[in-house]
């Protein structure tokens, strides 16, 4: 592999300039063993002023397209960084691979499971990476946790309480559309929270779930509650979860909760809690904010260690789950959240769907294996699954 990865972007709206400024951080880091000679996005002109932003900070101006396809046959890509609307994610990220490209994908892997499985089993026969662009794990805080954890600050694990409760009723576009989405908050953010049970406790056993829509209307002018817009994916979600480990726990997500917002997130175990934000307090009323815990977690740190989880000294989990793709292309590193992994946090978030619609517990595991598809059926259908 060149010194250099030759990079092309795919998508140009939202979550694309957030990765556009971890690119930019890594660059000004010193951190440049990679090039952006492509940015495409079906509206040109989305391609054209991210192209403009990478030009600001790289030196170069990549080429703008607006088909995919022809970006590939005409750029000497090595890699491909990906984030479309989620119903899409398959549809680019299978060509990437299949022309021999690796691939970085925004969370959710898919729009559905099965999709999901159809990217993988593409980098499987192409032998090509696959990233999931999960950062949430990456951020100091949660390093913070996971290493407490396995510390035994609170001992093994037993109970997880994942609350948020707020009201958010202003249009979010193609988010709020099923067959575009697949799914509300509980899908779109659900993988990142998935993904953290999964790094801090343990696999999902099972779950039970139920899904409602209280509010199939969001505003564009939230404030005056005008303009309104017909929306078709749900807004809340209660689940109970059960744990491999024998931990359990209690995950609600509700946007439309008007009044009070009511926000918790906190680990117990026999020896003490973590809550998110907040820090540790164990049993013996020691308590460690999250900055202190954050600050004993890097001195623990061997320098090798330290720069693999914050290279350069960086703390923007975008610019590091980037930097880590960049490396795993040269060879130099092990992708930590691949496609299998963005797999399973998925499957945590269809199994609230699946259970929500089958009005019973599901176990994750068929959820991932594509036993249980009932809520997935038409998306998987829409998609040509």
């Amino acid at each position: 592999m060149a010194d250099e990865v030759v990079l092309g972007l795919i998508g140009c709206g939202g979550n694309m300039g957030a990765h556009v400024r971890g690119y930019r951080t890594l660059w000004e880091k010193g951190l440049r063993d990679f090039r952006i000679v492509a940015t495409c996005d079906v509206a040109p002109e989305k391609a054209e002023a991210l192209a403009a932003e990478v030009e600001e900070f790289q030196g170069t101006r990549p080429a703008a397209y607006d088909d995919f396809r022809r970006m590939l046959d005409e750029q000497p890509l090595d890699a491909c960084d990906i984030s479309v609307v989620h119903s899409e994610h398959h549809k680019v990220a299978i060509p990437c691979l299949q022309s021999g490209r690796h691939v970085s994908i925004e969370k959710p892997l898919a729009i559905t499971c099965r999709a999901a499985r159809a990217i993988i089993d593409a980098a499987e026969r192409a032998g090509r990476l696959l990233q999931t662009a999960e950062n949430y794990r990456r951020s100091p805080e949660n390093r913070a946790i996971n290493w407490a954890v396995g510390q035994g600050r609170i001992g093994t694990p037993q109970l997880l309480y994942w609350i948020a409760v707020r009201e958010r009723l202003w249009y979010w576009g193609w988010r709020e559309h099923r067959e575009l989405a697949g799914g509300g908050w509980t899908m779109d953010g659900g993988v990142h929270f998935a993904d953290l049970f999964r790094y801090h406790v343990g696999e999902v056993a099972s779950l039970f779930a139920l899904s409602r829509a209280y509010y199939p209307t969001r505003f564009r002018d939230h404030e005056n509650l005008a303009d309104p817009v017909e929306v078709s994916v749900e807004d809340t979600t209660h689940t109970i979860l059960e744990f491999e480990g024998g931990a359990s726990g209690v995950w609600l997500e509700c946007n439309v909760a008007r009044g009070t917002p009511f926000t918790q997130r906190a680990l117990y175990g026999p020896d003490g809690s973590i809550r998110w934000g907040e820090g540790l307090h164990r049993r013996t009323g020691e308590k460690t904010t999250i900055e202190k815990l954050v600050r004993e977690h890097h001195r623990a740190l061997d320098p090798e260690a330290l720069d693999r989880l914050f290279p350069a000294g960086i703390t923007d989990t975008i610019a590091i789950e980037l930097w880590e793709f960049v490396q795993a292309v040269k060879g130099n590193a092990k992708l930590e959240t691949d496609g299998r992994e963005g797999l399973k946090a998925l499957a945590i978030a269809m199994a609230v769907y699946e259970s929500a619609a089958l009005g019973q517990p599901v176990e994750v595991r068929r959820v991932e294996n594509c036993e249980i598809e009932t809520y997935q059926a038409d998306l998987n259908e829409a998609a040509g699954l």
